[in-house]
């Protein structure tokens, strides 16, 4: 009995740990040096906050296209949201002199150009100049991770790895063979499933985070056997011990 007893706690041991090959990301990594960057420009969506600002050579004459005349450095990401123009569900924003102007199936650049060709083409303005930000992208991003939540970011583009970094890295329970990541565009939800210790992600498009992305990171094995009744394996190695004493006395 006490043999089996033992065989079974070190069974126990061996199987709650988590091995090299589940730990270490890319590790395929000499397999994707030197691979050319792919990099594709996220559309506008429904709900995306604009913050636009329109210049002109003589900048009084661009005041009527502008709802502050401060610069969007100086200015904080709340402001600029309050001083943005959020796109409908009809993918359309309501822009002052020009009225509605259609975003659909457009990216920020293109956008800028439209509304440029609306400004010089309508006798409006004279050599405009035109920049659009983005500012209330976010991730969400939950599971095991050190620091679950919702982020927000500036930049244009930010890699799954950096959104991962916010959250302050996988926790050593994290499932990184198998990480979620749901999007939604264009009325459509897709949920995809990356393996992070493998290298060949980095050439995927889920590579760019895009606004409103959620990963979700599981507990790998390990963690779930641990999450039972008995609860983690130290709880487990007690209860074995004060059986396996138990057991000894009686038989002595």
């Amino acid at each position: 009995m006490r043999k089996i007893l033992i065989i079974g706690v070190l069974f126990l041991i061996l199987s709650s740990c988590a091995t090299k090959k589940e730990i270490l990301y890319l590790q395929d990594s000499a397999d994707y040096d030197n691979t050319a960057l792919t990099y594709s420009i996220p559309k506008i969506q429904p709900n995306d906050i604009l913050k636009i600002e329109v210049g002109a050579l003589i900048e009084e004459s661009a005041l009527p296209y502008n709802k502050s005349n401060g610069s969007i450095g100086g200015q904080s990401i709340e402001l600029m949201q309050l001083e943005g123009y959020i796109v409908s569900q009809n993918h359309t924003i309501n822009y002052p002199v020009l009225g509605l102007v259609s975003t659909e199936n457009m990216t920020i650049n293109e956008l800028e150009e439209r509304i440029k060709k609306m400004l010089v083409d309508g006798g409006h303005l004279k050599a405009p100049t035109v920049n659009i930000r983005l500012v209330n992208a976010k991730v969400t991003i939950l599971g095991e991770v050190n620091s679950p939540g919702v982020y927000n970011f500036t930049e244009q583009n930010i890699s799954l790895l950096q959104a991962l970094g916010y959250a302050s890295d996988l926790t050593i329970n994290g499932k990184r063979e198998d990480i979620k990541l749901i999007r939604e565009s264009d009325g459509n939800r897709t949920i995809t499933h990356i393996d992070l210790t493998s290298a060949e992600f980095l050439n995927s498009e889920f590579n760019q985070i895009r606004p409103n992305d959620i990963i979700i990171v599981d507990p790998n094995g390990p963690k779930v056997k641990s999450a039972g009744f008995v609860g983690n394996t130290a709880t487990f190695i007690s209860v074995i011990s004060i059986l396996l004493t138990t057991v000894v006395l009686i038989t002595r």
